[in-house]
């Protein structure tokens, strides 16, 4: 065998070898990624979840306050009827 023709396969056993293990060391790279982005996701859907309860909360706050002014309104108008006064407006 020719040393060209040695040299030539023992560099591309070499290379050969060498990319094997990066693809190995790729798939893990990309499986721990995969982990991660499924841990962000959990995440994302918990604040998402929070938000939501959140938002419940105001509109339950909002519709607590729209109640009582509308009783302040009933009461007013309980008031001016009362009073003799009337509204015309």
């Amino acid at each position: 065998m020719d040393t060209t023709q040695l040299l030539l396969t023992v560099v591309l056993t070499i290379t050969t070898i060498l990319l094997v293990i990066i693809g190995i060391q790729l798939i893990f790279v990309l499986k721990e990624l995969r982990q991660v982005l499924k841990r962000a996701n959990q995440l994302a859907n918990g604040f998402e979840k929070v938000g939501l309860s959140v938002e419940h909360g105001f509109s339950e706050v909002f519709g607590f306050l729209s109640g009582i002014k509308t009783i302040f309104k009933v009461f007013e108008v309980i008031q001016n009827k009362k009073n003799g006064k009337t509204d015309e407006s």
